[in-house]
């Protein structure tokens, strides 16, 4: 059964205020304090050297147990995940899938040394005209971390998700501030790791989670002075706070947000000439999934008049339409698109959506809307992201707007190149403003559905992320975590322990 409350040092903890949970009949949640929020990063602080000192096989074998405690709870997490997110569950089963993949992910990068980017200089005694020193560098963990719950991802951008995953395998202890969308989810999930980390002897505050669903308990996290980084998923608005408060701070630290993106894909002539349809079904799938609630839902679709964009716009429509009326996240959530659709409407002609409100709780019908590019370009709300199943068209009256308009783009995590082989030259010419504009370019794909492995980079230049250099999917997130240091002269006692075991690369 829940408790509802918050696990600091290795015990759960309740509070004088507790929030009732709106899906779950009967259950509450402690709402942590500001002194909780202090007891718990001092915790960390206090086990840090404790947890980064384990050995690297130790936390890869700390992981796997944390994947095991999960999927054995699988049914209790998928069951409350239902009741409160009203995502479908396979949905729900494969992000749990997902999960525990990341962790066995993590798992076996950390039982290499690779990951540590080490580099060994020689020492050159008789170099003149003066020698050089013994010279060896390794990445060590940065210090306790934040992570913040995302809403739309309940089990793999959360409570066990990626930055948790890679902060842990890193060394870092970690405080989870759970999402007040899906706070049974997240006890469920701290259960487990809870399980973990007694299975596997690691420190009390190897990890800690505390509820709250207002900004007093973020703002006492991030500002806290032993909290050395923050992983972030959520709002721009939201973010953005939280990363003025992290730059702000007498110690400022890293702020790792992904804050929205609209995820461009241009559609260019020749593809659309020959399979626009195709694309328009396509577009209309990747749009409507999951309720149009992923980071990487493709909001923008750039074409061409000419030949074929009928037949594209035709697909969208048809493809939307049938799709019908879907359960969103929350009531908020539902509430906020509902707000940017009609956003929309005021400000572009509408193909679809013009239907009145389903009666269903916080369900919403798809919305396609189309806009000339000239229109786009000079409309700062049409540029914004609508977290949902909101589309639009930007028609653009030839391929000199069409690069303009790409060159206008704001970061983004992702932009798609629908083209055939005829379309090479525009895409040669618009590559290099994409590369500047995204951390991720597709061809003759859809960006929803972001790929677990070391080659995905799944973040991009402001405002879709706060660090263009760093990515919270994939191997490469370990990197957020670790921090450069250069041992110099050091004897082979004080050196540590991956430095002379494994031979380094100059």
């Amino acid at each position: 059964m829940l408790n509802g409350t918050n696990l600091i040092d290795g015990a759960w903890v309740d509070s004088d205020h507790r929030s009732a949970s709106v899906d779950l009949e009967g259950q509450s949640f402690a709402q942590a304090t500001a002194a909780q929020v202090d007891k718990a990063a001092r915790a960390a602080r206090r086990d840090f050297r404790a947890y980064a000192g384990q050995p690297r096989q130790t936390r890869a074998a700390f992981l796997r147990r944390i994947a095991q405690e999960i999927d054995a709870l699988g049914a209790e997490i998928t069951e409350t995940a239902l009741r409160e997110t009203g995502l479908p569950e396979a949905r729900l089963v494969g992000e749990r899938g997902r999960t525990t993949g990341q962790l066995r992910m993590f798992a076996e990068l950390i039982e290499a040394t690779t990951y540590l980017d080490q580099r060994f200089e020689p020492a050159l005694p008789d170099r003149t005209p003066l020698p050089r020193p013994d010279l060896r560098l390794s990445h060590r963990a940065i210090g306790p971390v934040a992570v913040f719950g995302a809403s739309n991802f309940p089990l793999a951008f959360s409570t066990a998700g990626g930055d948790t995953a890679s902060a842990l395998a890193a060394g870092c202890p970690v405080i989870v501030k759970g999402h007040g969308a899906h706070a049974g989810t997240a006890e469920w999930v701290a259960r487990a790791i809870l399980r973990a980390m007694e299975a596997c002897d690691m420190p009390r505050a190897t990890f800690q989670m505390v509820q709250g669903s207002g900004r007093e308990v973020g703002t006492a996290l991030v500002k806290h002075p032993e909290i050395r980084a923050v992983g972030f998923t959520g709002s721009l608005a939201g973010g953005r706070a939280l990363f003025d408060l992290c730059t702000a701070r007498p110690q400022p630290i890293p702020f790792y947000g992904e804050l929205g993106s609209i995820n461009p894909v241009f559609c260019l002539p020749q593809a659309v000439a020959a399979r626009g349809a195709q694309i328009g079904s396509g577009l209309a799938a990747a749009l409507a999934m999951g309720a149009g609630q992923f980071c990487t839902n493709p909001g923008v679709t750039v074409t061409l008049k000419g030949e074929g964009t009928e037949a594209l716009e035709a697909a969208v429509i048809a493809g939307l339409r049938q799709t019908g009326a879907q359960t969103m996240l929350t009531e908020g959530i539902c509430a906020a698109y509902q707000q940017g659709v009609e956003t929309l409407r005021g400000l572009a002609q509408e193909l679809l959506g013009g239907e009145s409100a389903v009666a269903a709780p916080r369900s919403a019908l798809p919305a396609l809307f189309k806009v000339s590019a000239r229109d786009w370009m000079a409309t700062p709300h049409l540029r914004e992201e609508v977290f949902g199943a909101a589309g639009v068209i930007v028609e653009c009256a030839d391929l000199g707007e069409m690069l303009e308009l790409a060159e206008q783009l704001e970061g983004q995590l992702t932009a798609t190149l629908q083209m055939d082989p005829q379309d090479m030259e525009l895409a040669q010419a618009l590559l290099p403003v994409l590369e500047e504009k995204a951390g991720r370019i597709l061809a003759n794909g859809f960006p929803t559905g972001v790929e677990v492995c070391s080659a995905m980079m799944h973040g991009g230049p402001y405002p879709a992320s706060t660090d263009v250099r760093s990515t919270s999917v994939g191997t490469l997130a370990i990197t957020r975590w670790l921090r450069p240091v250069s041992y110099q002269n050091l004897p082979v006692e004080l050196l540590p322990r991956d430095l002379v075991d494994q031979p380094c690369q100059m």
